[in-house]
């Protein structure tokens, strides 16, 4: 019996040695680092800490002895394991599997996460904050208190500290829920600090969840733009020369016109729910000429008042002695602002002065690559004006004039007479004559067609049919009419 006492002493003293040697992330994720294993294998980090795991929670529900690990090593051991995504290959996976479902039922000290559905709040829509406490297999633990005991901003080194607040639980969702959020508490970007409290005794003795826990919370709201006007001033004495109010919430067309002895000043003020100053992240005022090219300026700030003053006089260069109209548009955004702007304020009409010669001119204006692939312009083609033409009676008259001759030659024939005793009577060399004389006048024809209809590749297309047709049955009547006249000589 003292022998198994002593080993087991000897045991636990080497688990808690073993301890001694675990590596952390800055995270606060612990892990045993790579292990050669037989002298020719390495684990890795994956699987050393799941075997160093699987050995404590083997060895913690054998024996009565209280290892004494600190909580924070049980829940640097969860954060490890919570912290790798799903891994690719199956034993890494299964070690990931294993090992956290060691840490949920373990007798050492059972880690607990908390969890936010949204780290995001709106004080327009009064959202309320949403806690979930459970184990790292996602078990709830509906005994245990939530509190919020207190938050600070991360755009100050100086802490807003609220009083500390328990949050309900909810049975139906599992979640802690704390429904009004501190009246301190506006738009902006905070560290809120959470403290889980255990009610019960035995709890104190199992589950660990750190002293506290911090969690960046972000708080949105609907931004109050007052005051906006916009104003061209004299350069010389400052005086306004015109002013004009804008509704930045909505539509404005304003017009106005300078030239470059004068100035642009542009105000609004910002105010947050509260009817604090809001400095959002971006606050631009754009001027674009014409031309598309494009000047843009950064809005300042001093407290709740933004302004900005464009003295056109030393612009002139920057805006390459561009006159023309320009369109201004503001853009004021931030992540907390829930109803950023990019409105169009309207133009403006600049006169500035002739450029000199070594001036710096416009740079050109980037093509969108995929215009390419648009419609393009359509493509008119404008013919050159018809010459002057005779009048239709001339034209008319030079065509009977050309007809004249074929009258003439018909004429002659019919007063000639037509010789037609050499006409093959047979019925054969009668058809091929016939079709030869056919074939004549469809090329006279085809002539005609070519003048009045036909281009030049259909002309010759047809006549080329035509001409081979014309060669059969013309070698047919004149090789019959030589038969005949050599059988008439040789009587």
């Amino acid at each position: 019996m003292f022998a198994y006492c002593w080993q087991i002493s000897t045991l636990k003293n080497d688990i808690i040695k073993l301890f001694d040697s675990i590596e952390k992330y800055d995270d606060g994720a612990l892990y045993f680092d790579d292990k050669l294993v037989d002298g020719h294998e390495y684990q890795g980090p994956l699987s050393t800490t799941s075997s160093v795991l699987r050995g404590l929670t083997a060895f913690a529900a054998v024996t009565a002895e209280n290892l004494n690990l600190p909580g924070d090593t049980m829940l640097g051991l969860a954060k490890f394991f919570l912290g790798i995504c799903v891994p690719g290959d199956a034993k890494d996976f299964f070690n990931q599997i294993d090992s956290l479902a060691c840490l949920e039922s373990n007798r050492v000290s059972i880690p607990l996460i908390l969890s936010f559905p949204s780290t995001v709040l709106s004080l327009t829509r009064k959202d309320s904050l949403k806690v979930g406490v459970s184990t790292v297999l996602g078990s709830e633990v509906p005994s245990l208190t939530v509190k919020l005991v207190g938050a600070f901003s991360s755009g100050s080194k100086d802490a807003s500290l609220v009083e500390s607040q328990e949050l309900n639980f909810d049975k139906a969702s599992g979640l802690h829920i704390l429904n009004d959020l501190p009246k301190s508490i506006d738009v902006g970007s905070y560290t809120f600090v959470f403290e889980v409290v255990l009610h019960e005794p035995e709890h104190e003795e199992v589950y660990f969840m750190g002293s506290q826990t911090k969690v960046p919370i972000s708080v949105t709201g609907l931004i109050k733009v007052e005051n906006s006007e916009i104003a061209v001033l004299d350069s010389d004495l400052g005086s306004i020369e015109s002013q004009k109010k804008l509704d930045l919430a909505g539509k404005n067309a304003i017009s106005l016109s300078a030239n470059h002895l004068q100035k642009l000043r542009l105000s609004f003020q910002l105010t947050t729910p509260h009817g604090r100053s809001f400095k959002p992240h971006q606050a631009f005022l754009k001027l674009r000429h014409e031309s598309k090219v494009e000047h843009i300026f950064v809005v300042g700030n001093s407290g709740k008042q933004f302004e900005i003053v464009l003295n056109f006089l030393g612009l002139v260069e920057k805006f390459f002695y561009l006159s023309g109209k320009y369109d201004m548009e503001l853009t004021i955004g931030d992540a907390a602002m829930e109803n950023s702007l990019l409105v169009a304020i309207g133009h403006i009409e600049l006169d500035l002065p002739e450029a000199p010669e070594k001036a710096p001119r416009p740079p050109p204006q980037p093509v969108d690559p995929y215009s390419r692939y648009g419609p393009k312009a359509e493509i008119t083609h404008i013919f050159r004006a018809p010459e002057k033409r005779p009048p239709q009676e001339l034209s008319l008259a030079f065509l009977g004039l050309t007809i004249l001759p074929l009258l003439g030659f018909l004429i002659g024939l019919l007063r000639l007479g037509v010789n037609l005793k050499n006409f093959p009577t047979k019925p054969v060399p009668a058809t091929f004559a016939v079709l030869f004389h056919v074939g004549i006048g469809a090329v006279l024809l085809l002539y005609v067609f070519f003048w009045v209809k036909l281009d030049l590749f259909q002309t010759l297309k047809l006549l080329g049919f035509l001409g081979v047709f014309l060669v059969f049955v013309g070698h047919r009547i004149l090789s019959h009419l030589a038969a005949a006249s050599a059988k008439l000589k040789s009587a």
